[in-house]
């Protein structure tokens, strides 16, 4: 045998050891993950993936409620790209109370009401259902509200209640097709699983798009955002998009209890209030550079940022870099989804002179993003309305989708312009 092969034999015989030993090394002979260290590279937990401890990017605390409640945390979307958030960076508005505790082999959905068939359905049958997965951001409907966000610093603190995944589980529909809806029904109330809150959807609109989702990007819902199963209503405001849902009654009208009669209704400037407001309006927003951001200098720099429509898919975004006086296309990267975050980007060469970033949408509705000042002439008030911080949750400037200006200083600064 020559000493070639003799060699190659001997490397492969060593190869066969280590992947061995690397094998051996995920998992104990009880099947239970064990951490494997590597020289120079640090530790690597196996059982369940992390990011490089050289990332920093997490969601950001908006608002405390107290010890033992759940706080209310904004997404970073300053720092992230394409359009997925993931699971643990989404954004979070429990209204103080924490997540329950939800045994999913416990767990059961209830329907009932106005149907033929009363049903209950364990977390294993809805498994078994019919199922789809679909993309579709989230968006709390105060997002961007200027009575509390005009003086904020970053992107994060003004437009970080949105968040997009792909969502996974089976449709509204089909669970109220074979519970067999009867004429008279017309809405639906949906109930969480701590009892909490509840909220009324039409039914034109529960079987049109909603589902109940048991999937997040992949996994499990999380349980911040509602598992075991979460109701995902595309387009409408956050607060639609039941948690834990645990029954699903079908009644006649809306049931307009606690939640829809205090914390959701949009007071106006006449004294009235609107009590239902569904559909997120056409947004978009620059989310690099934005707020807080310090570019090194002039040269080369791309614009990029998100937009997205709750009444369907974007077809247009414009950014300018005069604060407005003129516009150019900005390229829209694919995927382009319906009721889903759009990225968008443009190419920008900085002379190192101010300049004032934003951006416009258009979705397939023909529908334009506003001006600060013509939603102003919209809702009937001054521009200083916009500026007044009122008591309470502020709900009075909700589904606010104005163009968001940012403004870069000769020093290559970048600040808040709403007002400037």
């Amino acid at each position: 045998m020559s000493s070639k092969r003799s060699d190659r034999r001997r490397f492969l015989k060593n190869g066969v050891a280590l992947a061995g030993l690397a094998a051996g090394a995920m998992r104990s002979a009880n099947g239970k993950a064990l951490e494997t260290s590597f020289d120079n590279y640090g530790k690597v937990d196996l059982p369940y993936g992390d990011r490089s401890h050289f990332d920093h990017t997490a969601r950001m605390v908006e608002k405390e409620y107290g010890a033992g409640m759940s706080p209310s945390l904004v997404t970073p979307i300053q720092d992230l790209v394409g359009i997925i958030t993931p699971g643990p960076l989404h954004y979070v508005q429990n209204h103080g109370y924490a997540p329950p505790d939800v045994d999913p082999d416990k767990h059961r959905l209830l329907i009932h009401g106005l149907v033929d068939r009363p049903l209950v359905f364990t977390l294993d049958e809805l498994h078994r259902l019919p199922s789809v997965s679909r993309i579709h951001f989230l968006e709390c409907g105060g997002n961007s509200n200027p009575k509390t966000k005009h003086t904020a610093k970053t992107v994060q603190e003004t437009h970080g209640r949105t968040s997009c995944s792909e969502w996974t589980g089976v449709l509204m529909s089909v669970l109220l097709g074979e519970s067999g809806v009867q004429k008279e029904a017309s809405w639906i109330v949906v109930e969480s699983a701590d009892r909490v809150y509840t909220k009324s959807i039409p039914l034109a609109k529960a079987t049109d798009d909603v589902l109940l989702a048991y999937g997040q990007n992949g996994e499990p819902v999380r349980p911040e955002n509602g598992y075991p199963l979460k109701m995902v209503v595309p387009g409408w405001e956050g607060m639609a998009n039941v948690k834990y849902v645990r029954r699903i009654k079908v009644v006649d009208g809306p049931y307009m209890d606690r939640w829809e009669t205090t914390v959701q209704p949009s007071p106006r400037p006449d004294g009235k209030s609107r009590w239902f407001q569904f559909e997120q309006g056409a947004i978009s927003v620059v989310t690099r550079p934005s707020g807080g951001h310090q570019l090194a200098g002039p040269g080369f720099y791309e614009i990029t940022g998100l937009a997205w429509s709750g009444a369907g898919t974007i077809r247009r975004v414009e950014v300018s870099t005069d604060g407005g006086q003129s516009y150019k296309d900005a390229q829209l990267q694919e995927p382009v989804l319906r009721k889903a975050h759009t990225r968008f980007r443009f190419n920008w060469k900085w002379d190192g002179e101010e300049a004032v970033l934003q951006s416009r949408c258009t979705d397939d509705q023909g529908t334009v993003q506003p001006t600060m000042a013509e939603v102003a002439k919209v809702w009937n008030v001054s521009l200083e309305y916009f500026r007044v911080k009122d008591k309470g949750e502020n709900m009075a400037a909700k589904h606010f989708n104005a163009i968001w200006p940012w403004k870069v200083t000769k020093d290559g600064s970048v600040h808040n312009a709403l007002f400037t």
